[in-house]
Parts: C-alpha cells; structure tokens; sequence
C-alpha cells in the first residue's frame, strides 16, 4: 500500500534539474486527462516524447543517483519541460533511492497555519500499449521507449512536520488522520493476502463530496493514503493546485471529528451510501464543496487496442 511510513525523505535534490525548473516559461500546453481501465492515470501531450534507459537496479541505502542514472533523468526532463512546463513549474525535483522509475517533485504549501505537501510522482515503466520500443532493453536497464502518454501521480497531503537541516528540507511527516487500513489477511499458503480498506475510504471520502448520483468513476478526488486524507489533482497545472488547496484544508477539519468513526465502520462492512454513518455526515456537507465537482465529465471509450478507457473533462 501506498505510504507505509508516515515520512518522506527529501535526502537529494540536483542543482542542475531544479534551476530548469525555474527558469520554466509560465505557459500552458495542450494535454488530455485519461485512465487506463485499471484506472492508471495519465495525460495525453499533443506530441511524442523518448524515455531513454534507465537502469533498474539501485541500492536503496545509497541516497545519490548514479551518473548515469542522472545523465538519462536530465535528457527526459529537458524534454518533458518543454512538452509540458506548467506540470513542472514551482516545484522542486528529488531523488528517491527506493522509487527510481518514479521520480518526485514536490512543493510546501500553507493555509491557516496548516502545512500541505503538493506530491508529483512520474511513472517511467514501460507500457505496451501506450509505448513503441526504440531499442530494446535488458536484465540491468529498462527499454528505450516513445510515448505520448505521461503517466504520473499528483496529491495534496497534510502534514504534521517539516524536517529542516541546514537551510534544507530533510524530511516531510505526514499528518496521519487513520490509525489503520490493515484489517487482517485471507486466504492461506501462496494465495494468503493482507486486507486493507484504503479503497473503501477512498470512495467513501470521495461520495460525500459528490453531487447526488453523479459518476465520475475512476476519478477519486479525494483518497486514502499514507493513513490519511489527501486530494487527488487530476490537473497538475498550478492553477488547479490553488483551486484544490482549499478544499481539502476545509474537507479535513470537517471530517476529522468523524474519522475514527468511518475507520471503525469500514473495518465490519464494505462501502454504501445507505450506510447510516455516511447518510449523516452526507446531510452535513456544505453545498458549495459539492458544487466544485458538478462540472465534471468521464467520457468512457475504446483506444486503438480495443482497451477501455477513460477521458475527464470539466465543463465551462
């Protein structure tokens, strides 16, 4: 699961990749926004883009990239934030050793006192259907791939502390809203699994806020992550990140007073909206964070491999 410590570690940042960062145009360009039918997210650029090599192996208790890890990060990026500068703009690149082929960047924000973290999490890993090799790769690097489809993830998560050193910032405590999404494991030998209801609290978050039967499925705004409440911003532009800030600060402090409540009540039923839990603080939920989502539309079609898939929109 997504986020099984509450902290996340800002151990190197390379001088070189943050001042292209902020030397960026403040321009938008044309994307789309789509899921993948195992709602995968990704944005869809009007043109092309390689990802070169990239190798697979890095030892986790190594805190810098490797040369020639960062001479392949560097070519994409000059790439990418030109193709897309706006997804990139004010925010600050670091080097996970444990998540190479998901490359962070990450920007602070405050409202009222309260810190948030903006989480941007490219995902470089090859795709078949979205993907044309351009020079296979091997059991020590990843294949060279054209694309123009960017897959990637981007939240708001609150936070309980912001670790400084020397002028820098060293770690990120996560605020963590749940006690625990593990609720146990089923099945027995090789098919026994763990049980968590991240998901569940993903939907039941997410339907509060929601316009009465409005679908916007695979689209979550709200989720369940690193234990907590976070937004999930489906346009990673900086204006949207201003546009989703309040709503999550002001859907927090609504929901925090219930949180052990819902927690307990997932944890003995799968989510519905009949549940009497979510009925009462449904009744509560201020008309105008519903109407933040009354514009949203899934366009659901078949791509050029006869996949599912999912187009979002917001009208007006």
């Amino acid at each position: 699961m997504e986020g099984l410590t509450n902290v996340i570690q800002i151990q190197y940042a390379d001088k070189d990749i943050n001042k292209l960062i902020e030397e960026l145009p403040v321009k938008h360009s044309s994307y789309t926004r789509h899921f993948t039918y195992n709602e995968d997210f990704f944005v869809k650029l009007q043109d092309d883009f390689t990802v070169p090599h990239f190798p697979i192996h890095h030892d986790v208790r190594k805190i810098y990239p490797e040369k020639n890890y960062l001479k392949a990060l560097k070519e994409l990026f000059n790439t990418l934030f030109s193709l897309t500068p706006e997804i990139f703009s004010g925010l600050v690149y670091f080097f996970d050793p444990g998540e190479i082929l998901r490359p962070g960047f990450f920007k602070l924000f405050k409202i009222e006192k309260k810190e948030f973290l903006y989480l941007l999490r490219l995902d470089l890993l090859y795709k078949a259907q979205y993907s044309h090799i351009e020079e296979r790769g091997d059991n020590d690097v990843t294949p060279e791939y054209r694309t123009n489809a960017l897959f990637l993830q981007a939240n708001f998560l609150p936070l309980k502390e912001i670790i400084v050193k020397q002028g820098k910032v060293e770690a990120l405590v996560i605020n963590q809203k749940i006690s625990e999404t593990w609720i146990g494991e089923q099945g027995r030998g090789y098919l026994l699994k763990g049980i968590w209801i991240d998901d569940e609290l993903s939907r039941f978050f997410t339907k509060l806020f929601l316009p009465p039967g409005k679908k916007i499925y695979p689209y979550y705004p709200f989720l369940c992550m690193y234990k907590t409440l976070c937004s999930n911003v489906i346009d990673p532009g900086m204006n949207e990140r201003e546009r989703i800030l309040p709503l999550l600060h002001n859907a927090l402090r609504f929901l925090s007073p219930y949180m052990r409540k819902i927690e307990k009540a997932l944890k003995n039923t799968l989510f519905s909206e009949d549940l009497p839990l979510f009925q009462e603080i449904k009744a509560l939920v201020s008309p105008e964070w519903i109407r933040m989502f009354e514009n949203i539309r899934i366009e659901v079609y078949l791509n050029q491999n006869d996949s599912k898939e999912f187009r979002i929109d917001r009208d007006g």
